[in-house]
C-alpha cells in the first residue's frame, strides 16, 4: 500500500510540472501571436499613415500644376490682350499720321500748349490761341469725311526720251457715280519729284483729260506714278491720299550721235575680216605654194601643176567675221567730273547703237562693282544687252559711276577674258585716267587687235596721238567725236 500511494504521488507530482508547462507554452504562444499580430498591426498602421501622405502630397502637387496652368493660361491671354492692343494703337497712329501734316503737329502742339499754359498760369490770351487751334484742327478734320470717288488712269505718251527732251503724260479722271464730286489735286511722283495736277470739281458721268510734262533733264531710270488724289484743308493741316494705278519706268537715254560706219572701221565684205594668219581652207585667197607632206589633196592647184611640174597648192588667209568691242570706264576716280561720265555714256551709246544698225556683232562692257563685305574683288564685267539700239540704250540709261568698279586695265582684262574674236576695240574713259594705265589696258588685248582710246575731257580741245599701235583721242563734246574717228581711221 506504501508503494502504491508512494507510486500515486509520484505519479501526480510528477504530473504536475507537465500541466504547468503545458500552460507555460500555450502562455507563450498566446504572447508570440499577441507580439505578431502587434508589429502587424503596427506596420499596417505605418502602411496607412504613407497611404494617405502619399495622396495629400499627390493632391497638393495637383493643386499647383492647376494652379501654375491657370496662372500661365492668364499671362499668355494677357500677353495676347496686350499684343492686340499694341496692333491696334499702331494702326491707329499709322491712320492719324498719315494724314497730318508738319503744320497739323505745330497746330496741336501749340493746342496743348496753349491751352496747358493758360489754365495752370491763368493766362486769357493763352487759353484763346490754345482753343483756336483746337478749332481749327477740328474744321480741317471735317475735310477728310467722306471716300475719293474719283477713278484716274496714268498713260505716257512715250517712255523713252533723250536728255534734253520733254515726256508727256495724261490723266484721265472721271466720275463713275450720280453725285457731283468736288476739285481734288491729283499728285504724280517722278522719280524723287512731285507733279500736282489741279482737277475741276466733276458732274455726274463726266469725264476729263489733263496732260502733264516731265522735263527729261538728266539721263536714268525713274518711275513715274502712281497717281494719287490729294484732299486737303485750306490751311493745309490734314491731307488724305488715295493711290490708283501702278507705277511706270521712264527711261531718258543718253545723247548719241551718228557715226558712220568707216569711221569705226567696221569691213563691209560679207566674208569677214581677212587676218596675217595663213590657212589652206577659207575664202580669201593668198598665194600658191610647192605642196608638202600633210596638205590635202583638194587643195592642190592641178593648173600650176601641170605649168610647173610639181604639185603645188593654194594657200589662203584666215577670215573672221568682225566684233566690235566698247569697254566703258565705271569707276569714279578716272573721272574729273559727272559731265564727263556722261560723254563717255554717249559715246558707248552712238558706237553699240552704229554697229547694231549695221548688223555687226558687238559688245558693250563696263567694269563690275565689287560689294563692300567683300575680301576679294570681282573681276568680270557687265555685258549691255546689244540685240536692238533700244535695248541697249535702256541699259545705259541706268549705268552709274561707283567707287568700287573695275578700272579700265582690270575691266580690258576681263573683256578679253570673256569675250572672243575681238577685232576692234573702244576704250572709253575720263580725263583722270593717266596715260599709263590707258596703255596698260591696251596691252590687256590680244594682239591684232586695232585699239583706239577714247578720252572724254569736259569742254576740252579734241587732240589725237598714236603710240605704240595705240590711237588715243580726246574730245570735249560729243559732237567731237564724229571727226575724231574720221581722223584715226584716216591715219
Amino acid at each position: 500500500m506504501t508503494g502504491e500511494g508512494t507510486e500515486r504521488n509520484t505519479s501526480g507530482s510528477a504530473g504536475e510540472p507537465v500541466v504547468a508547462r503545458a500552460s507555460a507554452d500555450t502562455r507563450s504562444r498566446t504572447h508570440s501571436k499577441a507580439r505578431i499580430n502587434g508589429r502587424t498591426s503596427t506596420r499596417t498602421s505605418a502602411r496607412g499613415a504613407t497611404g494617405l501622405r502619399d495622396l495629400t502630397s499627390t493632391s497638393l502637387r495637383a493643386d499647383a500644376a492647376d494652379d501654375a496652368g491657370r496662372a500661365a493660361s492668364a499671362r499668355l491671354s494677357l500677353a495676347r490682350t496686350l499684343r492686340r492692343a499694341r496692333r491696334a494703337l499702331a494702326r491707329a497712329w499709322s491712320a492719324v499720321t498719315a494724314v497730318v501734316t508738319p503744320l497739323g503737329w505745330a497746330v496741336a502742339a501749340l493746342a496743348i500748349a496753349g491751352l496747358g499754359a493758360g489754365y495752370a498760369l491763368g493766362w486769357t490770351e493763352f487759353v484763346v490761341i490754345g482753343w483756336a487751334a483746337v478749332i481749327a484742327a477740328a474744321v480741317a478734320a471735317l475735310f477728310l469725311i467722306g471716300r475719293i470717288r474719283h477713278r484716274v488712269t496714268l498713260h505716257l505718251a512715250d517712255d523713252r526720251v533723250v536728255v534734253g527732251a520733254t515726256a508727256v503724260g495724261q490723266l484721265t479722271i472721271d466720275n463713275p457715280g450720280l453725285r457731283l464730286l468736288p476739285a481734288i489735286t491729283v499728285d504724280v511722283p517722278v522719280g524723287e519729284a512731285t507733279l500736282d495736277v489741279p482737277v475741276p470739281p466733276l458732274a455726274p458721268r463726266q469725264q476729263i483729260e489733263e496732260l502733264f510734262r516731265v522735263p527729261a533733264t538728266r539721263r536714268g531710270v525713274f518711275p513715274v506714278g502712281p497717281a494719287r488724289a490729294t484732299r486737303r484743308d485750306p490751311l493745309g493741316l490734314v491731307r488724305r491720299e488715295h493711290a490708283w494705278t501702278d507705277a511706270s519706268a521712264l527711261y531718258v537715254h543718253p545723247l548719241t550721235v551718228s557715226v558712220p560706219s568707216l569711221s569705226t572701221g567696221f569691213v563691209r565684205d560679207l566674208e569677214g575680216s581677212p587676218t596675217r594668219d595663213l590657212t589652206s581652207d577659207d575664202v580669201s585667197f593668198h598665194a600658191l605654194r610647192e605642196y608638202a607632206p600633210g596638205d590635202e589633196r583638194r587643195s592642190i592647184h592641178w593648173r600650176s601643176t601641170a605649168k610647173t611640174g610639181r604639185f603645188m597648192v593654194r594657200q589662203y588667209e584666215e577670215t573672221r567675221r568682225s566684233h566690235l568691242m566698247v569697254a566703258l570706264s565705271g569707276r569714279a576716280d578716272e573721272y574729273a567730273s559727272d559731265e564727263e561720265f556722261e560723254l563717255a555714256v554717249s559715246v558707248a551709246a552712238s558706237l553699240g547703237v552704229r554697229a547694231i544698225r549695221d548688223t555687226r556683232t558687238v559688245s558693250v562692257v563696263t567694269g563690275e562693282v565689287t560689294p563692300e563685305f567683300s575680301r576679294r574683288t570681282v573681276r568680270s564685267v557687265r555685258a549691255f544687252a546689244s540685240v536692238t539700239p533700244t535695248r541697249l540704250l535702256d541699259d545705259l540709261a541706268a549705268v552709274e559711276l561707283e567707287d568700287r568698279a573695275l578700272d579700265l586695265a582690270a575691266t580690258a582684262r576681263a573683256a578679253a577674258d570673256t569675250i572672243g574674236g575681238i577685232s576692234l576695240a573702244f576704250l572709253v574713259c575720263g580725263s583722270a585716267t593717266e596715260p599709263a594705265a590707258i596703255r596698260e589696258a591696251a596691252r590687256q588685248l590680244p594682239l591684232g587687235v586695232d585699239v583706239v582710246a577714247i578720252v572724254c575731257e569736259s569742254e576740252g580741245v579734241p587732240t589725237q596721238r598714236v603710240s605704240a599701235g595705240l590711237t588715243v583721242v580726246t574730245i570735249g563734246y560729243l559732237d567731237d567725236l564724229r571727226p575724231a574717228l574720221n581722223r584715226a581711221v584716216a591715219r
